[in-house]
């Protein structure tokens, strides 16, 4: 008997690997199921499909797994969004057009110091409208990301981005769209000072232990400044928690109000046209989805590098997130949206 006791709790342990990689599909989703286990959709590592607080389908592939913590790159800008929001809530901060530089006196001299920089308001940071010279989709310019990855100090890095020249606003006060990773990471340290705790400490505690979301896999600089222009690993779970929150209006499971409903609207709401399909609010993506070519639902949605989506559809109550690691590969949103428009959507709209 002590001879078979090994071989039994192997067997035991072979038998209990399906529990530990929930299968859930009550959508019967087979055929999204074998595309991706077939390659159609390149290193997708986990889907959850949830509606009105019920998970749908719960899928995970490749070595991922539900305690895996996927790092959905820029997704991560949206969660500073919902931090800032709190500390507004929490009167921490005074508003959205509280000019950004004022949180860094103690970091003066900044290089680059004008009247147009000084005039940089937390909301143009949170549209990506700011007059700062960054955009991570030009190589050549001053404040693009893979810059600022290059220093030890990225807050410095940030604050003496230089101005745009010819810097000017709309008839709605916002300047051009220019997606700048450097001013999230700004935000979290303006979250940061005004909360008087780390960025992280504040996250997980206002946000984060609520939800039930553990052991946030969070990238710092060298000098161990929080990125809170993304790159943080969570759980598929983790993403879907965050985006129901969003469409229960600021307010956990357990009743407690994380974040204001007013802001919520505010920062799902497209300020900006950031390309042919997208609009953008305050670090949130906002798109029309179409269901299989038919009917259209309006969106907002966390995204990034890699094809990561969480996506949050009010007129369903849907909550869909996709994981996936194709990182800086160009097809990465594109088979992400297919998969949602393809095969999710259609379904949920029956």
């Amino acid at each position: 008997m002590k001879r078979l006791l090994p071989l039994l709790v192997l067997a035991l342990a072979a038998c209990a690997t399906p529990s530990a990689r929930p299968h859930t599909d009550r959508l019967g989703l087979d055929a999204l199921t074998a595309a991706v286990e077939t390659g159609a959709y390149q290193r997708i590592e986990a889907i959850i499909v949830e509606r009105d607080g019920a998970i749908l389908y719960e899928r995970y592939f490749g070595e991922a797994g539900p305690d895996t913590r996927i790092d959905a790159r820029s997704a991560g800008k949206s969660i500073t969004a919902l931090a800032l929001g709190a500390a507004i809530d929490d009167g921490m901060i005074a508003s959205v057009d509280a000019p950004a530089l004022a949180y860094f006196d103690a970091e003066a001299p900044i290089a680059h110091d004008s009247p147009v920089k000084r005039a940089v308001t937390l909301r143009d940071l949170l549209t990506m409208s700011s007059a700062l010279d960054c955009d991570d989709w030009r190589e050549e310019s001053p404040g693009n990301e893979e810059r600022m990855y290059e220093t030890r100090d990225w807050t410095r890095f940030a604050l003496d981005i230089p101005a745009t020249d010819g810097y000017v606003r709309d008839a709605q006060g916002y300047g051009r769209f220019s997606y700048c990773t450097a001013g999230a990471f700004l935000l979290g340290r303006i979250v940061e000072r005004a909360a008087g705790e780390p960025f992280d400490a504040y996250v997980e505690r206002r946000l984060f232990a609520p939800l039930g979301i553990v052991a946030p896999e969070w990238r710092r600089s060298p000098l161990g400044q929080v990125q809170s222009g993304g790159q943080l690993g969570l759980r598929a779970r983790d993403f879907q928690a965050l985006g129901r929150l969003v469409l229960d209006d600021g307010v956990a499971p357990d009743g407690r109000r994380l974040v204001s409903a007013q802001w919520l609207r505010e920062m799902t709401t497209p300020v900006r046209q950031a390309n042919s399909d997208d609009g953008y609010g305050y670090l949130w993506w906002t798109r029309s989805f179409s269901a299989a070519g038919a009917r259209r639902y309006h969106s907002a949605y966390m995204s990034g590098n890699g094809g990561n989506k969480v996506v949050v559809v009010p007129e369903l109550d849907a909550v869909v997130v996709v994981l996936s690691t194709v990182y800086n590969q160009p097809t990465m949103h594109r088979q992400s949206t297919d998969l949602i428009e393809r095969h999710i959507l259609p379904t949920l709209r029956l």
